[in-house]
């Protein structure tokens, strides 16, 4: 972060995204809103920023192609302690936003979520009560994905491994990641 924003109010916020368009839009949006933005498009990337750069607050994606945005979850609290993270997904498991919440995030969202909803999640001190239950038993398909994030998460992201535990053979795992059950951006 540059002094000229500092002095300006400005709040320095680490997003780490591959997805490079919107980085961009949500920079925008973001700066707009009083954050001083730097982008990073790979958790190696955010690795090197953090060297010189101490946010107060960070958006991480959770799939990246070279590793998972839960990866850099302890990097940044221990860089900063009273950090505020969001984790975005379109790749929404119960599993992975149990871990992030874990790990040190302050809020899991799916995708799409616009900058609104992500300063909002930085606000958030505690759980809301009246959040709805659902009625209705998970369909059959969101339990076997379910089952299978838990097990990714549990191999550490591992494909190979979450496959041998699942008794499926490696392409087959990654053919199931691929299909997302409805209702799962």
């Amino acid at each position: 972060m540059n002094e000229d924003n500092k002095t300006a109010g400005m709040k320095p916020l680490l997003l780490v995204d591959d997805d490079e368009t919107f980085c961009e839009v949500l920079s925008h949006a973001l700066t707009k809103r009083h954050y001083d933005v730097s982008i990073a498009h790979s958790v190696s990337a955010a690795e090197t920023i953090l060297e010189t750069l101490t946010p107060d607050f960070a958006i991480v994606d959770l799939r990246m192609p070279e590793s998972y945005g839960l990866d850099l979850i302890p990097t940044l609290c221990e860089k900063n302690p009273e950090i505020r993270i969001v984790v975005l997904t379109g790749y929404a498991s119960i599993a992975t936003a149990i871990e992030a919440i874990k790990l040190g995030a302050t809020h899991y969202l799916t995708k799409p979520a616009d900058a609104d909803e992500i300063v909002a999640a930085f606000d958030r001190e505690k759980g809301k009560t009246d959040t709805e239950v659902e009625g209705q038993p998970l369909a059959l398909d969101r339990l076997e994905w379910e089952h299978i994030q838990k097990v990714l998460a549990d191999c550490n992201g591992n494909i190979s491994a979450a496959a041998r535990q699942l008794k499926l053979h490696r392409r087959t795992l990654q053919r199931k990641l691929q299909k997302r059950p409805s209702g799962i951006q």
